[in-house]
């Protein structure tokens, strides 16, 4: 138990070795004094709190939140001294913030509580004590061997022991893991693939030695040894040998594994991340108000601390004859006084804090992030895929982007590859038809004739078809099952039955061509692949593989052939191959490799090796050595794979197609009008990636392109980025273009960040190629840490732009082909590129107008709040006497000015969301966080202090010392006095808001007039009643009395006036003498709206048809009603006399058709001004 204890508080960690021993059916040596080791249990725990922890752990979370932990501070002191209000002012409204978000996290930890609980319980089927035994997923320990039928998902992390097939292999698909819907084929070794049964299962000697757990999926190092008529047999286990927890079985009856990995210590459980937290620009600025009001607030309290003994230095002021002072008040400390008072003024003022802020931006991030899976127009038909949102914390941040990094291929392209080209042997060839054609020569033989291809041909058809990972499904699906010969099926085989995955759509490309050729890959049995030229079987035995990894950037596979030669094959980057090879048409294949890259064709280097019987001991012994390894196996394994690729001769090379997504162009051309600049991060070689750039119109053609490649040392990059910046400024060319490759920018990253930031500012596009994973990452930082520290954006769709996507402030994962490794490590997924314009300058847009408002706002209101309470300590001499009641102290910001504001950060629009799209300036009137500019705060900050003045002193002279106000002679009170204050401002400052909103929704209406009401219905229904739980009945009947005075009424309505009328003017000056652009398009906006809906209601004649004339069809143009293409009308909307609907019908108008007559003098007309 101590031990346990240890463990969970981290001081015990339960694994001190760097490997781990697994006694297969945990058969422990019967000999010695053995301990086994202690391995975690196999439940998933995704839940954060238990039952015993939620309450301490949750509030300990909330009130390490500055705003909770100061109202926190400020309800003790009203309990600890003699304070003007009660502790329930603060202790109610963070009690209501309090419970909401626990109630809130209880809710979600409760639904993650759920799916753990149906992990945990499904039933599974383990091998004990001879017999199969089914139990429950949660009791599966390491060692304990695991039945998994078809279709079932594997419980834990298993290395494969044997298969209902012959050879021991199984298939599998990991979509849920990285998205990947190829079938994958796993291995067992050949000692326990034979072990079929529970039987021969329970009888099996053998232990398994791996690494303790590790999160990368594709990294297992292990080696099990079989114990065999008292022989210890030792094999090699890799990632080929694991079947990961999560992975679903396919095409294979059954399978026998022993767990490795359990529970938390699988792999999928470790690479259960939380991202790190990222803050929105936002979120910044509030906590900046937040520190600058916390000061307001001292300030307050220390000069009204001050002026309180300045008054009570007389001493009629210091001891009335109405209140004397008791013999301990004359007697205590001065000191001691002092601070009393000086928190009670802080509890007296404390509200200008406004705690409700955080629960209503939480409330508005949480519900406002609905929109964007809603969209329509970010859905993808084709996919059936939505946007999502996983997390709605930077909602806002979408309308701050200054710069997008993005992937290329499968985010700016399909990333489906269409094969176009090949060099072989020097000699350029196009596909024709099914055939290879020279360059230069056309397809002239008949069709049906065999074509001829020479042996240089033949061989690199081959390697295509031998040197890949490709897997083959069959239709039906299960053919495969069984232990028959795959062969079988592909002797007769047809097209239209076999289909390739491929984890690399190169790859498949490829090889569907050779197919098409004529060498065909018909499948694999074991360590057998068989391919068929021309008809003609051929098969050769697999002997390794050498995958293909980001640092050697090829892949190669070594094979005996049918004549018993050994051979490799491989293929990789051209910068990974030419180096390695000294035979073959070198210079001629660069060239060619070089014009498909031009081409904007990605390109693939093929080369091959023969052994001699002696040179292939050498690289099994290497090889096998290597592959056994405990220790630093990486190390070896790149070091065999470098001695054996090497001595290559030169096969040709490939240029594979990849064809631009759907408005692409569209989409990066609306981002620079928007004032974003955009930066392509590739892997691809630099003429590929520059290709692709001027046909996605990333770079135009006339601009200035600047390259920085090829640099060796950093004396020559330095240089050469002087020369380039000098350029710049001497080039009267208005936009310039920067191509860098990733050997280059290591140089300049490492000791020359500024001059290499310098360049790139001045261009409006950079192209950065030859990318690894995490220099793109490197990028984005350099720029995110820059002096003007700009908001990036990275989007990108496969494994290699995780990194970048979560060091961007704001990472974006495209639902590609390339797994769902970036999408589950973004804060939004869409499905196409071309939908992020949409996001950016309309949701962005949106989001960051909404919560800019509402931040201001709630100090706006808070400032109104509060400041009546400090001016009326000047007429009370400072003895913190409260203004308002403390039930209107309590729900001002939880019930009165709540709602109206939430609504309003959910539905406003400024501009109608066509508008935005087609105007992409418009979002340049955001950038920079303009809307809450320290300006913008001052203003919004003095106009709160403005019209709390005009709320105190209005009513203050309006009702007037000596006025009577009431029927039967009586003078208002305090509380009749405080009470008008706080209805003044409860409603003007809701109308303020009902001034700031332009997009009118019926939510809106009620939630602002509503309001207003409620006010009253509250204060009536509260003031009208004798309340026995409380201690003082002040209200009783004051809000009857206050209404009941006609000069109150007059009051509100001056007051009310008096306020919002110079912001009425402010608005009609700003947008006549200085309009911003935004206020142009609303204007514009709102004139073509009501011109067309006149156009609308003259466009239907009698008998039904269209008669719009090209005025209409330019109005609709122009607003974003209808594309810029369509030349019809729409006359779904009309009416006839009788106001039944006509019948929709659409007219296709030519252009030199005349039009309707519809005089100009129509126009400002309003709908109902013509009836047919």
């Amino acid at each position: 138990m101590l031990r346990w204890i240890r463990q969970q508080l981290g001081f015990d960690p339960p694994h001190q070795s760097d490997t781990r021993t697994v006694y297969v059916a945990n058969r422990f040596p019967q000999h010695g004094h053995y301990i086994p080791q202690r391995f975690a249990d196999n439940r998933i725990i995704s839940s954060k709190y238990t039952i015993w922890n939620f309450v301490p752990k949750n509030l300990f979370e909330q009130f390490r939140r500055i705003a909770n932990f100061y109202f926190l501070i400020i309800f003790l002191v009203q309990l600890m001294i003699d304070t003007p209000t009660s502790p329930v002012t603060s202790g109610l409204p963070l009690f209501f913030v309090i419970t909401v978000t626990a109630i809130k996290q209880g809710y979600e930890d409760w639904l993650r509580h759920k799916a753990d609980n149906e992990v945990n319980g499904a039933p599974v089927f383990v091998v004990r004590s001879g017999s199969l035994v089914q139990t429950r997923s949660k009791n599966i320990r390491v060692g304990d061997i695991v039945r998994v039928a078809k279709d079932e998902t594997f419980p834990a992390d298993l290395v494969l022991l044997s298969s209902d097939r012959a050879d021991g292999t199984c298939h599998i698909t990991t979509a849920s893991l990285d998205g990947e819907t190829n079938l994958k084929t796993h291995f067992s070794v050949a000692e326990t693939s034979v072990c079929q049964s529970v039987s021969q299962l329970e009888a099996l000697q053998a232990v398994v030695e791996c690494q303790q757990p590790e999160a990368d999926l594709y990294r297992y190092v292990g080696r099990i040894t079989v114990t065999q008529h008292g022989e210890e047999i030792v094999r090699p286990l890799g990632p080929e040998n694991l079947l990961l927890r999560g992975a679903r079985l396919k095409n294979t009856k059954e399978i026998f594994g022993v767990a490795v990995y359990t529970g938390m210590e699988s792999k999928m459980a470790l690479n259960y991340k939380c991202k790190s937290q990222k803050r929105s620009a936002v979120e910044k600025s509030m906590n900046t108000f937040l520190i600058i009001y916390l000061g307001i607030l001292l300030f307050e309290a220390i000069l009204s601390t001050i002026l309180k003994y300045a008054w009570q230095a007389e001493d009629k002021w210091d001891e009335p004859f109405y209140n004397q002072k008791t013999e301990q008040e004359r007697n205590s400390s001065p000191i001691l006084q002092f601070i009393s008072d000086f928190l009670a003024f802080l509890v007296l003022y404390n509200f200008i804090i406004p705690i409700s802020l955080y629960v209503t931006v939480e409330m508005q991030k949480f519900l406002g992030s609905f929109f964007i899976g809603w969209d329509l127009d970010l859905y993808h038909e084709e996919s059936d895929q939505k946007a999502q949102v996983n997390t709605s914390d930077l909602n806002e941040e979408l309308g701050q982007v200054e710069y997008v990094f993005t992937d290329k291929t499968g985010t700016l392209t399909e990333n489906e590859m269409q094969f176009r080209e090949c060099s072989i042997n020097g000699t350029k060839y196009r596909e024709v038809n099914g055939k290879l054609v020279p360059e230069g020569l056309t397809d002239d033989s008949p069709d049906g004739s065999t074509p001829h291809l020479i042996g240089e041909e033949l061989l690199f058809l081959k390697a295509v078809s031998l040197c890949h990972t490709v897997q083959i499904s069959y239709d039906p699906p299960d053919c495969l099952s069984g232990g028959g010969d795959p062969f079988s099926h592909a002797n007769g085989f047809s097209s239209n039955h076999m289909e390739y995955y491929a984890s690399s759509p190169d790859e498949k490309a490829l090889v569907e061509a050779a197919k098409r050729i004529g060498v065909a890959f018909t499948g694999s049995n074991g360590d057998t692949m068989e391919i068929k030229t021309f008809g003609k079987s051929e098969k050769y035995k697999l002997l390794h593989v050498l995958e293909f990894d980001a640092d050697r950037r090829r892949m190669s596979v070594i094979l005996q052939t049918p004549s018993g030669g050994k051979v490799l094959f491989t293929k990789g980057a051209e910068s990974a191959i030419l180096p390695f090879t000294t035979g073959g048409e070198i210079e001629k294949t660069r060239l060619h490799v070089d014009e498909f890259a031009l081409k904007g064709l990605r390109t693939l280097v093929v080369a091959c090796r023969h052994f001699s019987p002696e040179e292939y001991i050498d690289v099994d012994r290497r090889l096998n050595s290597a592959r056994t390894a405990l220790q630093q196996r990486e190390e070896r394994l790149q070091e065999a794979f470098s001695y054996i690729e090497r001595d290559l001769q030169l096969l040709g090379a490939t240029g594979v197609e990849d064809k631009l997504q759907d408005k692409v162009q569209e989409t990066i051309e609306a981002l620079r009008l928007a004032g974003i600049k955009v930066w392509v991060l590739t892997g691809d070689k630099h003429e590929t990636a520059v290709s692709v750039s001027l046909s996605c119109g990333h770079f135009h053609r006339t601009m200035n392109i600047l390259e920085l490649l090829q640099q060796r040392s950093d004396n020559e990059c330095a240089e050469q980025l002087r020369r380039l910046a000098r350029r710049i400024k001497e080039d009267h060319v208005i936009q310039h273009g920067l191509v860098v490759d990733g050997a280059s920018l290591s140089l300049a990253l490492r000791e020359h960040e500024k001059l290499f930031m310098e360049v790139c500012k001045n261009c409006s596009a950079v192209l950065c190629c030859r990318m690894a994973p995490l220099q793109k990452a490197k990028v984005v930082r350099l720029l995110k840490t820059s002096p003007e520290k700009p908001i990036t954006l990275a989007i990108g769709d496969g494994a290699n732009d995780v990194s970048m996507i979560q060091e961007a402030h704001v990472g974006i994962g495209i639902m590609g082909k390339e797994g769902r490794q970036a999408v589950r490590n973004s804060d939004y997924a869409i499905a196409r590129f071309k939908f992020l314009a949409k996001l950016l300058l309309v949701h962005g847009h949106f989001y960051y107008i909404r919560i800019a408002t509402l931040v201001q706002y709630f100090f706006y209101k808070n400032v109104c709040f509060i400041t009546p309470q400090f001016l009326y300590q000047f007429f009370c001499l400072f003895s913190q006497q409260t203004l308002y009641d403390s039930v209107y102290l309590t729900l001002y910001n939880i019930c009165f000015t709540s709602l109206p504001i939430l609504v309003y950060s959910l539905f406003e629009q400024l501009v109608h969301p066509h508008v935005l799209q087609n105007k992409p300036g418009l979002y340049r009137d955001i950038s920079k966080n303009s809307l809450l500019s320290f300006r913008t705060f001052l203003y919004w900050t003095l106009l709160g202090f403005c019209h709390a003045f005009v709320f105190f002193f209005g009513s203050y002279i309006l009702m007037g010392e000596d006025t009577t106000l009431m029927g039967n002679g009586q003078m208002f009170g305090n509380w009749t006095f405080g009470t008008l204050v706080f209805t003044v401002m409860v409603i003007t400052v809701t109308l303020k808001l009902a001034l700031e909103t332009h997009f009118w929704t019926w939510m809106n209406h009620f939630v602002t007039w509503g309001s207003i009401a409620f006010y009253f219905i509250f204060s009536l229904f509260y003031g009208g009643i004798i309340w026995p739980f409380l201690h003082t009945q002040d209200m009783y009947f004051v809000f009857v009395q206050l209404l009941s005075s006609g000069s109150a009424w007059f009051a509100i309505i001056i007051i009310v006036i008096t306020c919002l009328f110079p912001d009425v003017v402010k608005k009609v000056f700003y947008r006549h003498v200085q309009p911003t652009s935004t206020q142009k398009s609303q204007s514009l906006s709102a004139l073509q709206a009501q011109a067309l809906s006149c156009v609308e209601s003259l466009c239907c004649y009698q008998h039904g048809h269209s008669g719009c004339s090209r005025l209409a069809r330019f109005l609709e143009q122009m607003t974003g009603q209808c594309q810029a293409s369509a030349n019809h009308c729409h006359s779904s909307g009309c009416s006839n006399r009788w106001g039944g609907r006509r019948r929709q019908q659409t007219m296709i108008m030519n252009p030199d058709e005349s039009s309707p007559p519809l005089g100009f003098k129509n126009l400002g007309c309003s709908p109902d001004c013509y009836s047919p």
